[in-house]
């Protein structure tokens, strides 16, 4: 078995994905085989590989190991439809709709899915660094658990726990967590990571033996604060407060809606030198001195539009175009934008119709059946091509598909995708990562009247992930990590 070592954290979004994708980079670095491996996920930020899905998250940390991404890594990925139902991804595929009773109810049966990619993953590793979700304090939830201590517990893997120290009470987290846990779990956690430190470190030097002396795992370093780790795709639609606006020269607006899927789209476009991106907030107005509206991906496609409507974003939309304004509508947002939404077997929710925005001439008919998959094309230009993924429900035709937004290549066989307003002025595609491709992004902004800056998308994230192995390394006692995870493999 290779060395092994799970990182769970005292809650959500304190920095998990991030640290597990720097410790891949810096551990690949030193030469070791290392993968990536999540047993499950809950984001609506999934990516498509070889016909399936899994999260975004576990795409970028196979990237820090510089190894291609597998179903095996995110075995189980939950995807919110409503407040109380997800559908279950297993190993890349659908499998089932689920309200959170009854998936609480199987969760031993997709333990055992979680259990068996783990080991498909581990058979070709020397180093397996697994991410936990949300916290293990949730002891309502241990019974069962396959995100945290369960799984932990059930294949022997040493656990850190990370706290998010910019968010305040990071003592009572870590001090907290170990008095809620029964003595099995608090025994296979062996230490503490303290994460996202500001200021003066020697300040926390008390609280930090504290930490120690009450738990008795060890402090295995406090990380600073590092501000480029923001360029990095966001797997939880809470790293979606980091996109405001700025006052560089073009104004481009995505609508916040609340089953907001697939929203790395907007990174890159984040990072361009000349483009400021800001999400538009519930209860606020599309500004008049908008170019480009972004209506994003969804995971519930009528909801949301009924939602965009009660915003007024309807009218807002109309009079945007009518000033001259630009509307690219990704995936859901893509099928918003047509004539009628029609879900006659109730795919996303309540079978019914709903009216679309009537910005392209098109309709979508909900289909039980997925595209899942990765897809190369070329941009309506004619000349630029670029790679992209699909992954939706529903098929969408009409007359304005008859100017294309782009032409895709399936095997051999060349096929239209997305539309064109006659106008000119609104775009629908079901392509996301589109904009990840330089030449795409820099032609569909200057077919925006909007000159692009020199980014280089890949490159520069490439260069944050080299720049945050090294923070860590710098930080943190990996040599003590390594350690441990040979203590454990010698011992199995």
């Amino acid at each position: 078995m290779p060395g092994k070592l799970m990182i769970q954290g005292t809650g959500s979004n304190v920095g998990k994905t991030v640290i597990v994708a720097g410790l891949c980079r810096a551990f690949a670095d030193l030469g070791f085989r290392v993968r990536p491996f999540k047993p499950q996920n809950m984001s609506n930020n999934a990516v498509a590989i070889d016909g399936g899905e899994i999260s975004r998250a576990q795409a970028l940390q196979a990237r820090a190991c510089r190894v291609k991404p597998s179903v095996d890594m995110n075995p189980i990925l939950l995807k919110p439809e409503s407040e109380s139902g997800s559908q279950v991804i297993v190993r890349g595929k659908m499998h089932s709709t689920l309200t959170a009773g009854q998936y609480l109810r199987r969760r031993a049966h997709f333990l055992d899915h979680a259990c068996e990619s783990f080991r498909r993953v581990a058979a070709d590793a020397e180093i397996v660094l697994i991410e936990g979700a949300g916290s293990p304090a949730e002891t309502n939830l241990r019974n069962g658990d396959l995100a945290n201590m369960g799984f932990a517990t059930r294949m022997s893997v040493p656990v850190v726990l990370v706290s998010d120290i910019d968010r305040g009470g990071t003592i009572a987290q870590l001090v907290g967590t170990h008095e809620v846990l029964n003595a099995r779990d608090t025994g296979q956690i062996r230490g503490f990571i303290i994460n996202r430190f500001r200021g003066d470190q020697s300040l926390f030097a008390d609280g930090y033996r504290f930490i120690e002396r009450r738990t008795g795992w060890k402090g295995i370093g406090i990380v600073p604060w590092l501000e480029c780790v923001r360029m990095l795709p966001a797997e939880d639609a809470q790293d979606l407060s980091r996109i405001a606006p700025t006052d560089k020269p073009a104004r481009v607006v995505c609508l916040r809606l609340p089953r907001i899927a697939n929203f790395d789209d907007l990174d890159p476009l984040r990072m361009e030198p000349t483009v400021s991106l800001g999400l538009l907030e519930p209860g606020h107005a599309i500004p008049g001195d908008t170019d480009l509206v972004i209506i994003p991906g969804t995971k519930s496609t009528r909801h949301d539009l009924a939602f965009l409507k009660a915003q007024g974003w309807d009218t807002d939309l109309q009079a945007h175009v009518r000033r001259g304004g630009f509307v690219l509508g990704i995936c859901g947002g893509f099928q918003m934008l047509g004539r009628r939404i029609r879900d006659e077997n109730g795919v996303e929710g309540s079978p019914g119709t709903s009216v679309g925005l009537g910005l392209l001439d098109v309709e979508t008919m909900m289909q039980n059946e997925k595209r899942v998959a990765p897809v190369e094309a070329t941009y309506e230009d004619g000349k630029t091509r670029f790679k992209a993924y699909e992954i939706h429900i529903g098929r969408t035709a009409g007359p304005d598909m008859a100017r294309p937004f782009a032409k895709v290549d399936d095997n051999g066989v060349e096929r239209s995708e997305g539309a064109v307003s006659e106008s000119g002025r609104v775009f629908g595609t079901y392509l996301h990562g589109l904009f990840a491709d330089d030449g795409m992004r820099r032609e569909f902004l200057r077919r925006l009247s909007i000159e692009p800056g020199d980014l280089n998308y890949e490159r520069s994230i490439e260069r944050t992930l080299d720049e945050l192995a090294s923070h860590l390394s710098s930080h943190l006692d990996t040599e003590w990590l390594l350690e441990t995870m040979q203590e454990q493999r010698q011992a199995n």
